[in-house]
């Protein structure tokens, strides 16, 4: 299938959508694209939330000696005091090694139909396991990290506590379980424009609500719905105009990687673009800085439409709108090594 041919459903669905919307007020067409996220976090499928898992699975994301050199933790690359990110066009890992894509947040990825930028993986706990495994990022195995984990006295009496009854609690499933367990807790409801979905006509400024108003009558809407305003469904970069090489480098073909078929070259996942603001830099290549120059970026390759400077500027303000309550993470006491810890490898 050619990027036009799939373009057809998506603009016949536009025509649906203005043609419906015509009649509605703006929140009513807000209601129908987007939901509010909650105001407590969703459960993860197949691994209850206790109180002593969740903890166990914060120490673990800021835990370094997950990682080959016991430097790299996943709050490295996603910091929960930088909004789920790491301000860098793509994040340094093991031995200086540079990845290839910038890194998503973390932030409300719970609510995104896959997780990386590929959708290589189908959801948290899946994601988890890819970092510490990649060479390029922490360097890991599976059974180095379960002996590192079993070398440590109170990791072991944290793991028992938090499987009560389990004569081997200690195993590389568990660990990706409670690292997907924390992360989605970071959730950042309360957005003016939840709140605003919820009801409170004052929760956005009279700015943020014409650029709601263009960010529906100009389409897009079509990629950046849902829950998170994106991460449910995927798209190629360039639908109606191909970005250069600086912002879409050719050698990444995107989640073709994932499914070896023609139309999936340069297809990525479609961002959530909650707390967007705070999130540069921007695109998986994370070569765009400012937030401005990625809103005219994306009218003028995925909706054919060279945006005015009042329109970018409208959509923006309607950007700020997305901007939640931040999670306060108390960062956790992690246990010393003990005499049969593993050493760090360089």
């Amino acid at each position: 299938m050619t990027r036009r041919a799939a373009l057809g459903g998506i603009v016949l669905t536009m025509i649906g959508v203005s043609t419906a919307a015509a009649q509605q007020t703006l929140v009513e067409q807000a209601r129908f694209a987007f939901r509010p996220i909650p105001h407590e976090p969703p459960a993860v499928e197949g691994l209850e939330a206790t109180p002593a898992r969740v903890e166990l699975g914060k120490m673990l994301y800021f835990e370094p000696r997950l990682s080959k050199s016991h430097t790299i933790s996943c709050n490295t690359c996603h910091s929960v005091g930088m909004a789920g990110i790491d301000p860098l066009e793509t994040s340094i890992g093991h031995r200086w090694q540079r990845g290839s894509r910038n890194a998503p947040t973390v932030f409300n990825a719970v609510f995104n139909t896959a997780q990386f930028w590929d959708g290589r993986a189908s959801d948290l706990e899946t994601q988890a396991a890819g970092p510490l495994l990649n060479p390029i990022e922490m360097g890991s195995s599976p059974g180095d990290i379960v002996k590192r984990l079993k070398a440590i006295p109170g990791y072991v009496a944290r793991f028992r506590e938090a499987f009560p009854g389990q004569d081997d609690p200690i195993t590389f499933e568990h660990v990706r379980r409670l690292i997907a367990l924390f992360e989605a807790t970071l959730i950042t409801p309360d957005a003016p424009f939840d709140r605003y979905l919820r009801g409170n006509e004052d929760a956005m400024t009279t700015e943020e609500k014409n650029g709601l108003r263009v960010f529906l009558e100009k389409g897009c809407v079509q990629c950046h719905h849902g829950v998170n305003v994106g991460g449910g469904r995927y798209a190629p970069f360039g639908v109606v105009e191909v970005p250069g090489a600086d912002l879409l480098p050719r050698e990444d073909k995107g989640r073709f990687n994932v499914t070896r078929t023609a139309d999936s070259e340069y297809v990525f996942k479609v961002p959530g673009l909650r707390n967007v603001v705070l999130t540069a830099p921007y695109f998986h290549s994370g070569r765009a800085w400012d937030l401005r120059q990625a809103v005219a970026v994306m009218g003028t390759s995925q909706l054919g439409a060279a945006l005015n400077d009042d329109e970018v500027d409208e959509i923006v303000a309607f950007l700020y709108s997305l901007t939640g309550r931040q999670p306060v993470v108390t960062y956790p006491m992690l246990p010393p090594n003990g005499p049969d810890t593993p050493r760090p490898e360089p």
